[in-house]
């Protein structure tokens, strides 16, 4: 008699960005709430979360129902720790796109800029809730970037024919509790164009960690 030994091998590609589908509702669904098996930091992050996530989510709910032509922005992050862990939370925030986000974009219709500059991602410390009037981050981070004042830099791409999505990394070189995001014109702190402003439940970050922020602009068409 002889024994064999019997095994198998699973290989997962990880990319790094949330594996959206196109469709929010199953987005909502799988990264914004808490599931039996995901990490229970990231269950709890969730948890905590949900409320900020539901100031948008409704009026969304509401836009598609009545089929509405509309626009908005769901912002999905990952923590990346100095060692290399990647922590994925998922859906953050579907808040708020601005009055001045709104203006530039009517100016790149003009010629009067350039609409491929809105991808410079900024991070910061402040828990104001959003308001379309916002031009700014609350507490934006200075010296906490590495290099200092300096936004990530994200790319430009599409999901769908209707998406936008721009991916940037903010790394620190100092501790912070971040709980606001927002989409600039511009990589120096201190100016640019605020297109969309996101507040969300805190995310621990020590020196060396980085915080890969995934922004996504939907517009709607009528039907």
């Amino acid at each position: 008699m002889s024994a064999q030994a019997i095994g198998k091998l699973g290989v997962e590609v990880f990319t790094g960005i949330p594996e959206t589908r196109g469709n929010l509702w199953e987005n909502f669904w799988r990264l914004a709430l808490p599931h039996r098996g995901l990490p229970r930091e990231v269950n709890a992050w969730r948890i905590r979360n949900l409320p900020k996530i539901w100031h948008g989510l409704w009026r969304v709910f509401f836009a598609w129902l009545l089929h509405i032509p509309t626009h908005f922005g769901a912002l999905y992050i990952d923590v990346i720790r100095r060692d290399g862990q990647r922590v994925r939370l998922g859906l953050a925030s579907l808040r708020v796109v601005t009055d001045a986000g709104v203006g530039f974009i009517v100016d790149a219709f003009e010629n009067l800029t350039e609409l491929e500059n809105m991808k410079f991602h900024g991070i910061g410390t402040g828990t104001n809730s959003e308001l379309a009037a916002n031009t700014a981050l609350q507490t934006e981070l200075t010296t906490q970037y590495n290099p200092d004042n300096t936004r990530a830099t994200g790319s430009t791409t599409e999901t769908t024919a209707n998406v936008f999505r721009t991916v940037g990394t903010n790394t620190v070189d100092a501790g912070a509790s971040i709980t606001e995001h927002g989409i600039f014109s511009q990589a120096a702190t201190g100016g640019g164009v605020l297109l969309d402003r996101s507040v969300f439940s805190a995310v621990i970050l020590g020196s060396g960690d980085s915080l890969q922020t995934t922004y996504d602009f939907t517009l709607t068409s009528g039907g």
